[in-house]
């Protein structure tokens, strides 16, 4: 007996072993079919349980990367992807993989060093790896010199699973989520190891947003909603819904929510639009949007036009010029859509572009992955209608970061909300508030006055001690100061705000000027002329650059922006009346240029007046030839320069009241 059971006791770690290989390969088997089944979320789950109970290898490790990247955990997959790299055999579009996820998680140093070592072992992809290190250069860049907005997490809005794609609606949100809800969201998905996703609506208060609800049914129900937009009236919601069917071909779209596109065993998830009309405190029975075919291609993220009668969307129907493309569709007087239309190149890529959103200014905005970005989906601007668009911009760093930034919508011309995995550790999207921040610089100016030295050459004298007043487009006046003995003065100023300038001195006529800093750094100087006349009468001043077309009255464009000057010139000195004069050169006639000269002295009066000027504070004076400054009379000899010294306006206060 004593010898069986140390027979036994030999024998027992062969057994242990052989029993936890066999539990390894049935555990394993289980893993695989997560895996093929897209179950992402159950699939990592069980390789890990794997690499519990033996050595890592390169299969399950790859498997494990492919899944995060997969569930857009590029947190995960960059961490996975480089145990891959201790494996002599990896395949080299791993390497790849791994580069994308560095660089969607900022680290773009080692980004670029894993593309560069990309493209030696893959000659092939050399021009893709160097535009992806250029993208990754543009990236640093951004950051380094960030636009001028807040961008933070929305109170009180945001789950632990993933938000995202708010519209505006009732004082509130709606917005997608597949938050965890035991009273309406119960069902979990193998893919990605969360609930559906499902439409929920929130009110926004002091604090933040009231706990968020579901829309009701039938917005609500069995299947997975997500990306809604509303008509302007808030009275038609259209919203996208998954519908999952059995394979049709090899190669399918599996996540139309991103798009991603790779072979599927049995079903396929394909996008649709619905559309409901509200009744009362409720919503109709939606109806399907005429053109979802899911049996063939997906339609989805709906947006809809300031006038309501054009709805933009992302699909990869025939026509797409790559992985998706944004569309359009108008409805005509009999409520029926026309037949969607492409965009076009100007706005799609050989990539995807998904999540269109038009603002209340009539701008479109994108997210796309093959225009110029920073990592993932990067929000986009475009100017245009139809298939014609101009000026596709990237809001660059912070509206955008190294991860997937979208669903952006405008509460005003500069805040609203987006989406954004940026901080998530583990994929998940959640809604962020962004508000305009302008940068503070610097107003350098100074105040002067021109003499004339010569005929028809002036100096700038300096004027100092002027006071010198900062307002605000509601005539709040923000700041004061006075200039110095040379003329200058300085007043801290925003970036993109608009103030008027007010300079007032003793003996000279007010002045002021209007301007819209662009400040790229605290650094910054933005630099003012304020040019000063004497408020005394019956002297002659210079109204700069208002030149006439030979023998024509007509005001040119340049001449009405000298003129505008003047318009503001009597409107901050409301007291005064003036003569304005016009003086022609000694070529034609004296009689010919006498009325010449008063024909477009009158004209340059008779805009004044049109501006809101009363008219009996300007007289138009034409004097011909009559007041030369120079030699240039009849019969002498001049440049065309000098003539143009005796071709003038000239105004002159009559009276002050």
């Amino acid at each position: 007996m004593r010898a069986k059971v140390l027979v036994l006791y030999m024998f027992l770690p062969f057994l242990l072993l052989s029993s936890i290989a066999v539990l390894a390969q049935k555990q394993q088997k289980i893993a695989d079919t997560h895996y093929q089944k897209l179950e992402f979320a159950l699939a990592i789950e069980a390789y890990k349980k794997v690499l519990q109970t033996q050595e890592p290898t390169l299969p399950i490790i790859a498997r494990i990367a492919d899944s995060y990247r997969r569930l857009n955990n590029s947190k995960e997959a960059e961490f996975w992807y480089a145990q891959m790299m201790a494996f002599p055999d990896y395949d080299p579009q791993s390497l790849k993989h791994y580069a994308d996820a560095a660089r969607m998680n900022g680290n773009y140093e080692k980004a670029k060093n894993l593309y560069l070592t990309y493209a030696e072992q893959v000659p092939s992809a050399t021009p893709e790896a160097m535009q992806l290190i250029a993208t990754s250069v543009n990236a640093q860049l951004w950051m380094g010199n960030p636009q001028p907005f807040r961008v933070e997490k929305a109170p009180g809005l945001n789950s632990e699973n993933s938000d995202f794609s708010p519209a505006l609606f009732q004082d509130g949100l709606v917005f997608t989520s597949d938050r965890v809800d035991s009273k309406n969201n119960k069902n979990v998905l193998g893919w990605t190891g969360r609930p559906n996703s499902i439409l929920y609506y929130s009110k926004k208060e002091a604090a933040g947003f009231s706990p968020a609800t579901p829309l009701p049914s039938p917005i609500h129900s069995d299947h997975q909603n997500g990306s809604a937009a509303f008509s302007p009236d808030g009275n038609t919601i259209y919203f996208t819904r998954i519908n999952q069917l059995k394979k049709q071909g090899k190669s399918v779209n599996t996540d139309p929510f991103s798009w991603v596109k790779f072979s599927v065993p049995e079903n396929v998830n394909r996008l649709e639009i619905f559309i409901s009309q509200r009744k009362g405190n409720g919503w109709s029975e939606p109806q399907p949007f005429p053109y979802n075919n899911p049996g063939t291609y997906s339609i989805g993220h709906p947006a809809v036009s300031k006038s309501g009668d054009t709805l933009y969307f992302s699909s990869d129907m025939p026509g797409t010029l790559g992985e998706s493309d944004i569309f359009y569709s108008v409805r005509k007087s009999d409520n029926s859509w026309s037949k969607p239309v492409n965009l076009g190149a100007g706005i799609n890529t050989p990539g995807k572009e998904v999540f269109p959103v038009v603002a209340p200014s009539g701008k479109l905005y994108f997210s796309s992955e093959g225009h110029q970005g920073m990592g993932g989906l990067d929000i986009f601007s475009a100017a245009g209608s139809g298939t014609v668009w101009k000026k596709v911009q990237n809001l660059k760093y912070p509206l955008n970061s190294p991860g997937d930034d979208f669903g952006i919508v405008f509460e005003t011309t500069d805040a609203g909300y987006l989406s954004s995995n940026r901080e998530s550790s583990d994929g998940t999207d959640d809604i962020y508030t962004f508000q305009y921040q302008p940068i503070p610089c610097k107003l350098a100016g100074r105040s002067f006055e021109k003499t004339e030295t010569r005929p028809g050459v002036y100096e700038e004298i300096p004027v100092g001690n002027v006071l010198l007043q900062l307002y605000l487009p509601n005539d709040s006046v923000v700041a004061t100061t006075y200039s110095d003995a040379a003329g200058n003065f300085t007043f801290d100023i925003l970036d993109g705000v608009t103030y008027s300038i007010k300079a007032t001195k003793p003996d000279y006529l007010t002045r002021s000027a209007a301007v819209t800093p662009t400040c790229e750094s605290i650094v910054d100087m933005v630099r003012l002329g304020l040019a000063l006349n004497r408020s005394t009468p019956n002297k002659p001043i210079l109204v700069e650059n208002i030149y006439y077309d030979l023998n024509k009255s007509d005001i040119r464009p340049e001449a009405a922006l000298e003129l505008d000057k003047l318009v503001q010139t009597l409107k901050d000195n409301p007291k005064i009346s003036i003569e304005l004069s016009s003086h022609t050169d000694s070529r034609q006639t004296a009689a010919y240029n006498k009325i010449l000269s008063q024909l477009r002295a009158q004209t340059a009066v008779n805009y004044i007046i049109s501006k809101g000027i009363d008219a009996t504070r300007v007289v138009a004076k034409g004097y011909g030839e009559t007041k030369l400054l120079n030699r240039c009379k009849d019969g002498v000899p001049c440049s065309e320069e000098e003539h143009q010294v005796n071709r003038r306006t000239e105004f002159k206060i009559l009276k002050r009241k």
